[in-house]
């Protein structure tokens, strides 16, 4: 039954948003200062919120992701321990805009604790005991930074589903043989302007977490992505306009540009999709700042028109965004 209570908007007022498509070599403070120009070029055009594309940092593999993670704990890091870390919070501070990091690999040591013992009261047992030697564990992901205008950090987001795919005679990858998932949500809140949900590339195709996002007051899906030559003319665009007209709020993702002599190829056309599902703006494949302005009512208009929120039978299916905190 439909609510006859006025609703408060989910986005308070009109904000612009740019995603910054830039190509990542071999030289991760290259591509650090390189950003920094791009997020300066997307600033002036009067973004507040700002995003970078998928593993901006560094060029985007699994051969890659070792060498090029990054500790981010305890946070906030040393500079010589993460040097994206401080450089975003940088950029966001610079040109006071809300800076969504596209995503960086990332590296967690876990320290345990092992005797050596052999099971037998030996001196060489107890000389292990005591020394307590030490065993690091390492574990990589997939983790989108988020900072305020300030340069304060807002949001960590590991990315939760790992892009493990194989299409015959096209493409085989598996993100799992390196990286680790996280497991929880990243919604953020902006307070000029309402709740933004982050999510990474692979993300997308779930739906389960647009419909939560939603369902929890968000006005924007933002996914930093890098779809490839095979699965991005299918479903780049596809997967936004639907993701968007389910859930009637914006959509941005935002690529690497294409680079055809590095190891993965990305699609590129990073864009910003209405909450009717219509492209407000796409990018091509070379690198290249787009923009785009977002209002509440263009929200409010869509769920009028075709109330989804007042017409789901939750006394038939489940309300996915009730079932975990």
């Amino acid at each position: 039954m439909a609510s006859s209570a006025p609703r408060s908007p989910v986005l308070k007022q009109p904000v612009k948003i740019a995603c910054v498509q830039l190509a990542a070599g071999p030289d991760k403070a290259a591509n650090l200062a390189h950003a920094a120009v791009k997020v300066r070029e997307a600033a002036a055009t009067g973004a507040k919120i700002v995003v970078l594309p998928e593993c901006f940092n560094s060029p985007y593999g699994c051969d890659h992701f070792p060498t090029y993670a990054e500790r981010l704990l305890p946070s906030p890091p040393p500079p010589e321990q993460s040097p994206s870390f401080h450089a975003l919070s940088a950029m966001a501070r610079d040109n006071g805009i809300y800076l969504i990091g596209g995503s960086i690999p990332e590296l967690v040591v876990t320290t345990e604790d092992g005797s050596g013992a052999s099971g037998q009261d030996t001196i060489e047992e107890e000389e292990n005991k005591k020394k307590k030697k030490k065993k690091d564990e390492k574990t990589y992901y997939n983790t989108s930074l988020t900072f305020s205008p300030t340069g304060e950090l807002l949001a960590t987001y590991r990315k939760m589903h790992l892009f493990d795919i194989s299409i015959p005679g096209k493409i085989t990858f598996r993100e799992s043989d390196v990286l680790s998932p996280g497991d929880s949500l990243a919604l953020v809140d902006l307070p000029e302007y309402g709740r933004v949900a982050i999510a990474i590339c692979y993300d997308v195709r779930f739906p389960e977490l647009a419909m939560i996002a939603a369902r929890r007051g968000c006005f924007a899906l933002v996914y930093p992505g890098a779809f490839n030559l095979t699965t991005g003319p299918l479903h780049w665009q596809l997967l936004a306009r639907a993701r968007a007209v389910d859930n009637q709020v914006y959509v941005a993702m935002c690529s690497p540009a294409r680079d055809m002599s590095a190891g993965y190829h990305a699609w590129g056309h990073s864009l910003v999709v209405d909450p009717m599902a219509q492209v407000l703006v796409e990018a091509g494949e070379g690198e290249e700042v787009v923009v785009a302005d977002l209002d509440g009512e263009k929200i409010e208009e869509a769920r009028k028109g075709i109330p989804l929120r007042d017409q789901r039978r939750f006394d038939v299916y489940a309300d996915v965004s009730r079932v975990k905190p």
